[in-house]
């Protein structure tokens, strides 16, 4: 049986548990459950490459050396799933900083502050006490997975680090003499100047973007 290595990709299906509770699943049934409001058309198994921090560190770290088909469960500590709790991730905010937003904080209210998920812990006068940790952190992970194929073509893999790292699609075409991935739209070049040697490194194509046609001289 085939082992998986580091840099391939593969299609996962998980669920993920803290304290017996899901908090991510690729399982359409198992999400309704998590949330019923849910749209669970795009709840579905994800491609990775493995090794490339497309996942949690201890999950990303438990995959070389699994086989496809075969069911798995892992138990993953703090330090390689959210982090620990960080006391100073625990802020005193006025309340006029709400007032200005029109927010009306509640204890237990998740709300989106400074581009974190924040968590209202009490309310006292004009000091609310919020906590800007992750819900998860300092919570030990469970994971049952299932590696359901190992991915061969290039297109998925392209489109696969594209879904992970852009959250968009942009069109591509592939120079397999020359192992090239050239993308047409030009406002992608930052993103691809950023990301290439990373990619080269997974697919073993160099990224680009293919140079406008200059007008010719009259």
């Amino acid at each position: 049986m085939t082992k998986i290595q580091k840099n391939d990709f593969i299609e996962i299906e998980f669920t993920g548990k803290a304290n017996d509770e899901i908090f991510d699943t690729t399982n359409k049934k198992e999400a309704e459950q998590m949330n019923p409001e849910i749209d669970i058309k795009n709840i579905k198994p994800i491609v990775v490459s493995v090794g490339n921090q497309m996942l949690l560190k201890g999950f990303d770290d438990e995959l070389e050396g699994k086989e496809i088909g075969k069911k798995y469960s892992i138990h993953i500590l703090p330090e390689k799933a959210f982090g620990k709790r960080d006391p100073s991730m625990i802020k005193t905010i006025p309340m006029r900083v709400f007032k200005e937003k029109n927010i009306n904080p509640v204890p237990g209210m998740a709300l989106q502050l400074d581009n974190y998920i924040a968590k209202v812990l009490s309310v006292s006068g004009g000091r609310i006490i919020v906590d800007f940790n992750n819900p998860l952190a300092g919570k030990e992970i469970d994971y049952d997975f299932k590696i359901t194929k190992k991915i061969e073509d290039i297109n998925e893999k392209i489109n696969s680090l594209q879904d992970f790292f852009f959250k968009q699609k942009f069109e591509f075409k592939i120079d397999e003499k020359n192992k090239k991935v050239i993308f047409k739209d030009e406002k992608i070049k930052p993103l691809i100047q950023m990301f290439n040697q990373k990619f080269k490194d997974m697919i073993g194509f160099d990224f680009e973007v293919e140079e406008p046609n200059t007008p010719k001289q009259r």
